[in-house]
């Protein structure tokens, strides 16, 4: 049958339908899911996917597509079916094993797994953020690239959001930037239904929304029918026409459209809706196929694979001409979103190395973490800082730093202002896209406050930096409230998360490079505010740094009756500690572990021969001490911190805990 392309007026299309039934159907199959927002946000999806979203289902990595996030990611199951319908690489079976293991069909959306997802969501909140990463990124690489009459950066950032979203905290940190930061192509369209899983939010969720979001400098328009589509198209084409404001839409929506007795209720927003309510949703639709049944006109009239080739193909020919006009601008643009570091990079970071491990002075590893910093941004244009509010303690500026605002073409530096956790979740965002290397930074203790975007950059394999200064007792006077005390170790336990803590400007050095050399995940650097002992090197060490544990300095005067492990500050403890006990008659060796990650991953042969056998060990840091008992074997004991610190000078805490060469001799005297 002939099936026109749309009828705005009609409730139920077959078009829409077909999208429908696959959510449900799915999630029957699946014994688990979230139907309800799907079945409610079905026409917002239709509008977008199918009328307004630029993308190329053969081509889903395609530079300059649209990017859409779907922040209310437990929904996920109605972005599968948007990719499966439009033409990706996501068959039907796949939609059948939805939730199942090894499926490309998992419980969340998951970016690198499924083709067409743009960013891992379900942590409510987070999507949205990643969401002003993507049209920050945007912003930045037009203004640096783009030339008159040759705009090969325009793209537009879709966001599909719930209650849920605008509760989390940070929607607040991340919109009230998008506003600030004037991100005239992001686009977010809030499914307000009035229902989260504990039932109608009235009784906790009763901001002015739109009051909220023009507060933040946002086009809002509505409360418009979401389920209207003529509405939603007006809509969205007044999002686009105005280039200086993100836009929030609030879409009245039902939660479950379309189920006979569960619509409007928090019943199906979380659980397959039952055969007996999937019958009746088919009769409200007029869905008469089967269970993952759609026909062939249909599919066709979801089919973007044409269209999006189309659009493809004329970007190509766009950027053929840019790079016949500005051929030096083209291939440094290709450079930056492959990932691939310049030349110029190799050169200047091969040099800055071989100075720091030569160096003989005596700095804290925040300021040699800024030495890093001046050393290789030169020569890394993507490189792109941020500060949460603490630039001058964080030492993240450089001679280079230029801070963006709208229309600052050379920006490469950030002012998040006091907003840890959208900080690093806009940088999740602004690596997803490509174009730049982020890095984010504020105090040690407060990675609490964005440390679930931490983990997700983790997950997700996102490419960025993580700047953490002040990470022990050594912050000194400022208190237990600014003491990292468990914040390394706990940083630690995130999988595919390197965690550098290094103890002088060569470890640093050789961090900060290998941080910006990873492309499969993200890096922290724990930095001290004090200054450090100067360690002793030669060239052999670089390597060995980049192993991530390795014995920065042998037993003198005969094979070593014990092992010192430490990393960061505790290093020249234990190097002070070596020496007091060679001039007693015990050689003792000491290995620096500035990434156990990277280590941990080493062969066990090397592991063995870095910690030195069967001799007792005694591993040091300034925090808790469980995540070293693994290194010390039977033999060994921990001088650590499992208590909160007090207010007081640095160097009197250091002597208060125990962190001295003398507590570090006398543990090796009763173990030997």
């Amino acid at each position: 049958m002939q099936i026109k392309l749309l009828d705005d007026s009609a409730i139920y299309n077959p078009v829409t339908s077909a999208l429908r039934a696959l959510v449900m159907d799915a999630v029957q199959q699946a014994n688990s899911g979230h139907p309800g927002m799907p079945l409610g946000m079905t026409e917002i999806a239709e509008v977008v996917w199918r009328r307004n979203l630029r993308h190329n289902p053969a081509n889903p990595n395609w530079v300059n597509r649209d990017r859409f996030v779907l922040s209310n990611g437990h929904g996920s199951m109605l972005l599968y079916a948007l990719l499966h319908l439009t033409g990706y690489d996501l068959p039907i079976e796949e939609l059948k094993n939805f939730r199942q293991m090894g499926s490309k069909t998992p419980g969340h959306p998951e970016v690198h797994y499924t083709p067409g997802v743009d960013t891992t969501t379900g942590p409510l909140g987070q999507g949205i953020a990643n969401a002003v990463g993507f049209a920050l990124a945007e912003q930045m690489l037009a203004a640096q690239f783009n030339r008159p009459g040759h705009n090969v950066v325009d793209h537009r950032t879709y966001v599909f959001l719930g209650d849920g979203c605008l509760m989390e905290g940070i929607s607040h940190e991340a919109c009230s930037l998008a506003g600030t930061w004037k991100l005239g192509k992001l686009t977010a369209y809030y499914d307000d239904n009035g229902i989260s899983i504990d039932g109608q939010v009235s009784g906790w969720f009763t901001d002015d929304t739109k009051k909220r979001f023009e507060a933040y400098g946002w086009q809002v328009i509505g409360p418009i029918d979401g389920h209207n589509a003529a509405e939603l198209q007006k809509a969205t084409e007044e999002a686009k026409a105005d280039g200086s404001r993100p836009t929030l839409v609030i879409c009245r929506t039902t939660i479950g459209k379309g189920a006979p007795t569960k619509a409007g209720t928090s019943d199906s927003h979380g659980s397959p809706l039952g055969a007996t309510e999937i019958d009746g949703v088919r009769k409200a639709i007029g869905w008469e196929h089967a269970p993952f049944v759609v026909p062939a006109d249909i599919y066709a009239q979801w089919d973007a694979r044409k269209a999006g080739a189309a659009a493809e193909a004329a970007w190509n020919d766009a950027f053929a001409a840019y790079a016949k006009a500005f051929p030096e601008l083209a291939a440094e643009l290709k450079r930056r979103l492959s990932g691939e570091l310049p030349e110029s990079f190799t050169k200047a970071a091969t040099a800055f190395e071989t100075a720091a491990l030569a160096r003989t002075d005596s700095v804290a590893t925040r300021k040699a973490s800024q030495q890093s910093i001046e050393g290789l941004a030169g020569s890394l244009p993507e490189l792109l800082g941020g500060s949460a509010d603490l630039a001058g303690s964080n030492l993240t500026h450089w001679s280079g730093t230029v801070e963006y605002l709208p229309g600052v073409a050379n920006a490469n530096y950030i002012n998040y202002g006091v907003r840890e956790f959208a900080e690093v979740a806009i940088a999740n965002g602004i690596s997803l896209h490509g174009g730049f290397i982020p890095y984010t930074s504020t105090f040690l203790v407060f990675s609490d406050y964005c440390r679930s975007a931490i983990r997700m950059a983790a997950l997700m394999g996102a490419r960025q930096i993580m700047v953490f200064t002040h990470d022990s007792i050594g912050v000194g006077e400022d208190g237990p409230t600014h003491q990292p005390i468990e914040h390394t170790a706990s940083l630690r336990l995130i999988p595919n998360l390197n965690v550098w803590r290094p103890c002088d400007p060569a470890e640093t050095a050789i961090a900060w490079i290998s941080a910006i050399e990873r492309k499969d995940g993200p890096s922290t650097l724990s930095l001290t505010r004090q200054n450090l002992a100067v360690v002793t090197r030669d060239a052999s060490h670089s390597a060995k740094i980049r192993r991530g544990g390795y014995v920065v300095s042998e037993a003198v005067g005969g094979a070593h009756k014990a092992v010192l492990i430490a990393s960061g500050s505790e290093v020249g403890m234990a190097l002070a500690a070596q020496k007091q006990l060679a001039e007693a008659g015990i050689p003792v060796r000491v290995v620096s572990m500035p990434c156990t990650r990277l280590f941990d991953l080493q062969d066990a042969a090397y592991r063995a021969e870095v910690l030195g056998g069967d001799v007792p060990r005694v591993a040091m840091e300034a925090g808790v001490t469980d995540g070293w008992y693994k290194y010390i074997g039977g033999k060994g004991c921990v001088i650590g911190l499992d208590r909160f610190g007090e207010s007081g000078p640095g160097n009197t805490l250091f002597k208060h805990f125990g962190f001295t060469p003398e507590k570090v001799v006398e543990a090796v005297k009763g173990l030997i």
